[in-house]
C-alpha cells in the first residue's frame, strides 16, 4: 500500500519535470534563432560611409600642444598658442568653424551658456581659445564672432579672456592632430564634419578633459577647470568636491567615487570622534579642578 500523499508528489514531480524540459527546449530554440540573427546582423554592420573616416575624437590626454603654432588673432596680430599659456590658468580649447551652419553654432553656444552660470569669468580664472578649423577664413569674421558672443555673454571684461583665431591649413593640423580632433570637408554638401567636444587644457597647454556634446553642465566645466588648474584656482570647497568625485566619461559629468567619499567619511569620523574624546576630557578636567 502506497503511503498517503504519495500520488500528488509524482503529478507535481511530473509537472516539474515538464517545466523544465519546456524551459530548456524554449533557450534551445530561441540559441538556434537568436544567435545566427545576431551573427547576421553583426555581418551587415555598414561600412563608415567615405565622407565619414576620420571624422571624430581620438583622445590624447596629457598630450602637449604646439605652443610654438602661429595663428592670427580676431585684430589681425601674428599671436603663437604659447601667448595663451603659463599664466596659471587653465584654457578651454573651442574647435571650430565660423561659417558653419549648426553645429558649431550650438557647441559655441553651449559653452557661452555654461560659462553664464559660472562664478568666474573668462580672463581672470580660466581663459578661452575658440580656433578655426577652416584656412580659408580670416580675422575680420573672428571679430565679428567674438562681439557677438562676448555682447550674448553678457561681461564685457570677458573680453579679455576669449580669443578667437584663423591660421592656415599647417599650423590648424598641428593643433588638431595634438589633441586628436579628427575633421573633414564634405564636398557635396560645402561644409565640413567635425564632433561636437570642447577640451580642457592645463595652464602649460596639455589635454586634461574632454567634454562631448553641444551642452555643458556647469558644475562639470568648473570641475574640469580646478583639475587641470591643479589646484591654483578655485576654493577649498572645489577641491573637496574633486577629491571625492571623478569625472565619469560615460556620462560626460563628475560622479561620486566611492573609495574616496568612504576614505573621505572614515576620516570625518575620526575627526568627530576625537572632538567628542577632546570635549570629554576637558569636561571631567575641570570637574575634577572644581572637586578640589
Amino acid at each position: 500500500m502506497r503511503p498517503l500523499g504519495t500520488g500528488r508528489t509524482e503529478v507535481v514531480n511530473r509537472l516539474v519535470v515538464t517545466v523544465v524540459l519546456r524551459s530548456l527546449a524554449t533557450a534551445w530554440v530561441a540559441s538556434c534563432v537568436l544567435l545566427p540573427a545576431a551573427a547576421v546582423a553583426q555581418d551587415r554592420t555598414e561600412p563608415l560611409p567615405a565622407e565619414l573616416v576620420g571624422v571624430g575624437i581620438t583622445e590624447q590626454l596629457d598630450h602637449q600642444i604646439p605652443l610654438d603654432a602661429s595663428f592670427l588673432d580676431e585684430e589681425g596680430r601674428q599671436v603663437r598658442l604659447g601667448d595663451y599659456f603659463g599664466r596659471g590658468q587653465p584654457v578651454i580649447l573651442n574647435l571650430m568653424y565660423m561659417t558653419c551652419p549648426m553645429l558649431c553654432g550650438l557647441v559655441a553656444n553651449g559653452l557661452s551658456d555654461a560659462m553664464k552660470q559660472l562664478s568666474w569669468t573668462a580672463g581672470d580664472e580660466f581663459a578661452v581659445l575658440s580656433v578655426s578649423f577652416d584656412p580659408s577664413e580670416r580675422p575680420t569674421l573672428a571679430k565679428l564672432k567674438k562681439l557677438n558672443y562676448v555682447e550674448d555673454l553678457g561681461r564685457p571684461s570677458a573680453a579679455g579672456g576669449w580669443h578667437f583665431l584663423t591660421g592656415d591649413e599647417q599650423q590648424i593640423r598641428h593643433l588638431t592632430d595634438a589633441v586628436g580632433f579628427g575633421f573633414r570637408w564634405n564636398e557635396e554638401r560645402q561644409e565640413f564634419a567635425h564632433a561636437a567636444v570642447i577640451i580642457v587644457l592645463t595652464p602649460d597647454g596639455r589635454v586634461s578633459r574632454y567634454l562631448y556634446g553641444v551642452q555643458y553642465d556647469p558644475r562639470t566645466v568648473r570641475l574640469s577647470l580646478v583639475e587641470a588648474g591643479d589646484g591654483e584656482i578655485g576654493t577649498a570647497q572645489d577641491r573637496f568636491l574633486l577629491y571625492c568625485f571623478r569625472y565619469d566619461a560615460a556620462h560626460g559629468r563628475y560622479g561620486p567615487a566611492a573609495q574616496r567619499l568612504l576614505k573621505a567619511g572614515g576620516l570625518l569620523t575620526l575627526l568627530v570622534i576625537a572632538i567628542l574624546i577632546f570635549n570629554f576630557w576637558r569636561r571631567d578636567r575641570k570637574r575634577a579642578k572644581k572637586g578640589a
